[in-house]
């Protein structure tokens, strides 16, 4: 995507970028929560970087372990989120991409979303954030594009509450794909013998 002049700085990009903010459902076998509760201190926030480009999210989250189901996780990162200050909302956003159409969509919808992403980019000086979670593949299109034209009349300090609010969302949607991602790797890679956290299972959707 160009760069625009008025954009917020990035932070240094994680090792894998962050995973597409729209996804399906995806189901939580509760050994994918064993798996994330026995992950090593450091893999355990790495992973949930991946979810939340938050630090101190992070590692409020990992500190918590271990949850005995995943609702006592999702609560855990909503507070988590809730807590956020101005700072670390800025940390996460700036390490967010926007959000995308997935492959296959029409050419017309992707110029029109191409244009309104740069101007909501220039304007609010971070990524557009915005949670599909429960809409069918072929409302996508529509509400993404209907989603950021409406956000972009709001004020900077609505807009910001907004995407800090869509942030907290998309982070509930990564962890339970982290959780379904954990359930069915390995425990190791057989390489060099690493927690499979490590490896590939942040790579992005689309």
């Amino acid at each position: 995507m160009a760069v625009h002049p008025r954009r917020a700085p990035r932070r240094t990009p994680l090792s894998s970028p962050l995973p597409a903010q729209v996804r399906g459902p995806v189901s939580t076998p509760a050994a994918g929560l064993a798996r994330f509760n026995s992950l090593p201190p450091e893999h355990a926030r790495t992973a949930l970087l991946h979810c939340c480009g938050s630090g101190r999210w992070a590692q409020r989250v990992a500190d918590h372990r271990p949850y005995p189901d995943t609702a006592s996780l999702l609560a855990a990162a909503d507070e988590a989120a809730y807590d956020m200050s101005q700072g670390d909302l800025t940390e996460a956003l700036a390490r967010e991409s926007s959000a995308e159409l997935g492959h296959g969509a029409p050419y017309a919808a992707l110029v029109a979303l191409d244009a309104a992403r740069a101007e909501y980019e220039r304007t609010f000086g971070h990524a557009f954030v915005v949670c599909l979670d429960g809409h069918p593949p072929e409302e996508q299109i529509s509400q993404l594009l209907a989603a950021i034209r409406r956000r972009m009349g709001h004020e900077i300090d609505e807009e910001r509450s907004i995407a800090a609010d869509e942030l907290r969302l998309v982070a509930r949607s990564r962890l339970l794909c982290l959780l379904g991602r954990l359930a069915g790797s390995p425990r190791e890679n057989p390489g060099d013998g690493r927690p499979s956290a490590d490896f590939g299972l942040f790579a992005p959707v689309g």
